[in-house]
C-alpha cells in the first residue's frame, strides 16, 4: 500500500505557484511537438508550432466547456461564471478533443489541406501527451480510483474517506500513453488510406478508456449510468463508432 505525500504545488515563489499538473501539460505538448517535428516530415516547423499553440488553446477551452456540460452542468446553471474557473480543475478529455478538432479544422482550411490528411499525421504522436496528463491527474490527487485490496493500492491525501484505491490514473497513463502509442506506431508502419489512421486512434483510445474506467470512481455528483457504467465510458462509445465508420469509409473509397 502506497501513501503518496505529493504536494500538488511543485514550486512556490511568493504568490506564484507552479503546479505539477501544469508541468505535465507542458511536458505533454512539448513531447507531441518534438515527435511531430522529428518524425512527421509532411508538416513544416512553422505549421507544427501553430498546430501546438491552437491545439493547446482548443484543448483547454474545449476541455473546460466539455467538463461543465458533460459532468457539472448543474454548477454552470447555478453559477455561469464557473465555466471560466479553470484554476479550480475540471477538464474533460472528450471536450478537449472536440476543442482540438475545431482548432485543427480551422488550420486545415487556412493551410488549404484536407482535415483528415492533417489528423492522420498528428494522431500517432498524441498518446505520449495523454500519458503525461494522466500522470498529472495522479500527482494532483484527482480522478481517484475505486476502493481495492490489491497490494499496490494507494491512499490519496485528497481522499476524504482515506480508502485504499486503485491508482487508476496510472493505469490510464500507461494505457493511453504507452499502449496506444505502440498501437499507433504499428498501424502507421504501412501506408493507410486517408481517415484510417484517425479511425484507429479513436477506436484505440475509446477501448482503452472504456476498459480503464472500470478502475476509476465515477464523479460523486453523477454516479454510475445504468448502475455500472461511468460517464467517461458512455462518452467513449461514440468515439469507437466514429472510428469504425472512418476505417470502413476509407476502405470503401479506395476499393
Amino acid at each position: 500500500m502506497l501513501i503518496p505525500e505529493i504536494d500538488p504545488i511543485a514550486i512556490q515563489i511568493g504568490p506564484l505557484a507552479i503546479r505539477w499538473y501544469g508541468i505535465t501539460w507542458l511536458a505533454a505538448f512539448s513531447t507531441i511537438y518534438y515527435l511531430i517535428k522529428k518524425f512527421q516530415k509532411d508538416i513544416d516547423i512553422n505549421q507544427t508550432s501553430d498546430l501546438m499553440f491552437y491545439s493547446l488553446l482548443g484543448a483547454i477551452l474545449g476541455g473546460r466547456v466539455g467538463y461543465i456540460f458533460f459532468y457539472s452542468f448543474d454548477q454552470f446553471l447555478a453559477n455561469p461564471l464557473s465555466i471560466l474557473a479553470i484554476w479550480e480543475g475540471g477538464l474533460s478529455f472528450h471536450g478537449g478533443l472536440l476543442g482540438v478538432l475545431v482548432s485543427c479544422y480551422w488550420l486545415s482550411k487556412k493551410w488549404k489541406m484536407s482535415f483528415f490528411w492533417l489528423m492522420d499525421r498528428v494522431a500517432p504522436y498524441v498518446p505520449p501527451g495523454l500519458g503525461f496528463v494522466r500522470l498529472g491527474n495522479f500527482l494532483n490527487s484527482e480522478l481517484l480510483g475505486r476502493p481495492t485490496e490489491v497490494s499496490w493500492g494507494v491512499i490519496f491525501p485528497a481522499d476524504p474517506l482515506g480508502l485504499v484505491r486503485h491508482p487508476s490514473q496510472l493505469y490510464q497513463a500507461f494505457g493511453e500513453g504507452v499502449i496506444l502509442f505502440i498501437y499507433m506506431l504499428i498501424i502507421t508502419k504501412r501506408p493507410k488510406p486517408t481517415m484510417s489512421v484517425s479511425g484507429h486512434f479513436l477506436i484505440g483510445y475509446g477501448l482503452i478508456r472504456f476498459s480503464t474506467e472500470f478502475f476509476r470512481t465515477p464523479d460523486q455528483h453523477i454516479g454510475f449510468v445504468l448502475d455500472f457504467l461511468t460517464r467517461g465510458q458512455i462518452l467513449s462509445f461514440p468515439m469507437i463508432v466514429i472510428g469504425l465508420f472512418l476505417i470502413y469509409y476509407s476502405k470503401k473509397k479506395t476499393a
